[in-house]
């Protein structure tokens, strides 16, 4: 790879929404610039871009994939990434790996839901953007009102540097409105009109340029080319281009617009933070000490697991020894590997600008910096979206019990935006995703790659128990077996605990009797007070009594849910010199609470999740209905760019386990939505019942 210098290499990630041509065009580039013999196809299997299985079987793609190739003694990098919001996490891993993001746009379809999405996630990571109008052979395309919503949507700055000649089945090429005389008589003055446009944006990045333009002056066709350069990289300027990547008109142009406008490395100014934590700049050079991030992990089963890097500074070499900032450790890096598509050639080095891959070491994990054995530079984090859509999961058979989890958590290293957790309170194993089909994609990959298949189910709602009133009682555990046997008796006294005051401030103006000390539990909101006088019962079972209470909390009094918010205090009790000791009055103690908890008018919590929802403007009528089904708050609406509005509500978390696909449905896939726990709050009573009696816990009479 040290052929290329760094001005010479272009990395550019396609973006854009799904089934809008990114990937047929990412393979006609290929065959255009003389990679193959004939371009791969999507519909056929034969993409050199569709690595997976389930990508070629589904046709669209499901990862992020790279190839490169040469056009005029410059090396283009091109990134492609997925198009359905499900796999978001892949565009802005991606994102960080470039310098120039293409969104790609369907000319019959228009700007869709992701493509919104990904022309504004590029421009938070300060991207150049193009815009690449696809599939422009098809009928009945109105090219200007194109322009026009684009520019409506993205803002003035979006222009076309060139225009179709020919429509539907007659498009066959492109006419330069940098060059309109060159136009035929169809294109001539629409050519001419972009033209104009074009002109003022590209002046509009350089001041002398403006001031020689206004003042009447015809500027030389070299400088408006610089001066384009500027533009884009400024972002005054975001170019228009057209194309058929079915047909390959417009894919020459296109070709030397990457090489003559795409940003290399160098134009582009990155920062980092050093280890006194003020931000530095990221040179693009050779001789710079190595900056290096880790945007992607494959789990090849071939070549074992691989990292990919874009090294933004320095130079990376084989064999050489780097530190990974997230753990402090060294790493040995044995292998560097050139990617195209699915395959791999090993090189010996790699410079600033370039995008590589090194195999089988676990330690590195996407967001990485990479750094050389000294001082390093940490790079800005990645940011992902938060998985909402969960389901438990449970093996099909025994056989897979043990290869289950660490077949999942692969999964998880390769994809940013999947989580799996065991939820400590309903001891479901937890797969979480961006939608359904994310992770019905999830077990198909379980399926052909690990050999495992797994069972799914809604998960359960984490509810939580209290009560509402004060109440005591007893309870003596007293089992004789021959031998030693068990005695011990306490009681107990149960008390609402508000979670809004301070414990140590209402113990102490509270009238506990006797009260000689508690301990508070903040997470569960649990106090349990020591109140016992004249030693009825010893001091070295008051322990065991604590954590009798705190096991059947977490076993549940009313439907097997984590009790919370109340205070427990012992405050007499007996022992018997022999018989008592500690599992005795651990025993003892968790009836007690058992039996006190069911007088003191135990009540249902339910999670009340914080929720924020971005959608189009015009659906935030269906929004805000199809939340009061939900029993769901609207708290705020706030207007977003674009015409998308966020709306903030609560709503609790069990009406909110099919929300994915009803907001996919009235928004035609255009909505986002996160969620975050905010509080628990009373379940109503005529939900309370059904809860309880599907629980299936028996409460004695």
């Amino acid at each position: 790879m040290s052929k290329y210098r760094t001005e010479q290499i272009r990395n550019i990630v396609l973006v854009g929404h799904g089934a809008v041509g990114k990937t047929t065009l990412a393979d006609l580039l290929l065959f255009k610039s003389g990679v193959g013999t004939r371009a791969g196809s999507v519909d056929d299997g034969t993409s050199q871009l569709d690595i997976d299985d389930e990508e070629r079987q589904r046709h669209f793609s499901i990862s992020s994939a790279m190839v490169h190739f040469e056009h005029h003694g410059v090396r283009v990098n091109v990134i492609d990434t997925p198009g359905y919001p499900d796999f978001v996490g892949q565009a802005i891993s991606a994102l960080c790996a470039a310098e120039t993001a293409v969104v790609v746009i369907n000319a019959a379809a228009g700007i869709e839901a992701n493509t919104r999405r990904t022309f504004d996630l590029a421009g938070k990571a300060h991207l150049a953007r193009f815009i690449v109008v696809n599939k422009l052979d098809q009928e009945n395309i109105d090219f200007r009102n194109i322009v026009s919503t684009l520019q409506e949507t993205f803002g003035r700055h979006c222009v076309p540097m060139n225009v179709p000649a020919g429509h539907g089945a007659s498009f066959k090429g492109v006419v330069s409105t940098l060059r309109p005389d060159a136009a035929s008589n169809g294109s001539a003055a629409m050519a001419s009109e972009y033209g104009a446009a074009l002109l003022e944006a590209i002046i509009e990045a350089d001041e002398e340029l403006m001031e020689r333009y206004l003042e009447g002056e015809t500027l030389a066709a070299d400088e408006i080319l610089g001066g384009a350069i500027k533009a884009v990289a400024t972002g005054t300027l975001i170019p228009i281009f057209c194309t058929s990547a079915r047909n390959g008109a417009g894919l020459p142009e296109f070709l030397d617009a990457i090489v003559d406008f795409a940003l290399s490395p160098g134009e582009m100014v990155r920062h980092g933070r050093n280890e006194s934590g003020n931000e530095v700049d990221v040179p693009a050079a050779d001789d710079a000490p190595l900056i290096a991030q880790v945007f992607k992990t494959r789990i090849d089963p071939f070549v074992s697991k691989m990292s990919f890097l874009r090294v933004f500074s320095g130079k990376l070499t084989k064999d050489s020894t780097v530190r990974d900032l997230r753990t402090g450790k060294g790493i040995k890096i044995h292998q560097l590997l050139d990617v195209q598509g699915g395959q791999v050639e090993a090189v010996d080095e790699a410079h600033a600008g370039d995008v590589i891959a090194v195999a089988k070491i676990d330690d590195f994990q996407v967001g990485d910096t990479i750094v050389s054995n000294g001082d390093g530079v940490m790079l800005p984090t990645m940011s992902f979206p938060t998985p909402m859509i969960g389901l438990a999961v449970e093996p099909k058979s025994r056989s897979d019990q043990q290869k289950i989890s660490g077949a999942l958590h692969k999964i998880e290293e390769e994809d940013p935006t999947f989580r799996v957790s065991r939820d400590p309170q309903t001891h479901e194993m937890v797969m979480r995703g961006m939608s359904e089909l994310h992770l019905q994609i999830v077990q198909d990959r379980l399926h052909r790659r690990e050999k495992v298949d797994i069972v799914t189910h809604p998960p359960k709602v984490p509810y939580r128990e209290t009560i509402l009133q004060q109440a005591e009682g007893s309870y003596r555990h007293k089992k004789q077996s021959g031998g030693s046997g068990q005695f011990a008796e306490v009681h107990l006294r149960v008390y609402p605990l508000p979670n809004d005051i301070d414990p140590g401030e209402h113990f102490t103006r509270a009238r506990f009797e006797s009260l000689r000390s508690f301990h508070y539990d903040r997470d569960l909101n649990f106090a349990f007070l020591d109140c016992v006088s004249g030693g009825t019962v010893p001091n070295q079972f008051i322990p065991a009594v604590e954590k009798g209470i705190r096991e059947q909390m977490d076993l549940g009094v009313l439907a097997g849910y984590q009790v919370q918010d109340c205070a427990v205090a012992l405050f007499f009790g007996k022992d018997h010199p022999v018989d008592s000791n500690e599992a005795a009055f651990r025993t003892a103690a968790a009836h007690c609470f058992r039996e006190v908890f069911m007088k003191a008018k135990p009540a249902l919590l339910e999670p009340i999740m914080q929720l924020d929802v971005i959608v189009p403007g015009e659906k935030l009528g269906d929004i805000s209905s199809d939340l009061n089904t939900r029993r769901g708050r609207v708290e705020g609406i706030e207007s977003l760019p674009s015409g998308m509005q966020q709306v903030t509500a609560r709503a609790p978390l069990a009406e909110l386990t099919t929300y994915g696909r009803t907001l996919s449905g009235l928004t035609g896939g255009q909505g986002a939505f996160t969620v975050s726990l905010g509080h628990y709050e009373m379940v109503p009573a005529n939900e309370q019942h059904k809860i309880v009696a599907a629980s299936g816990v028996h409460h004695a009479e």
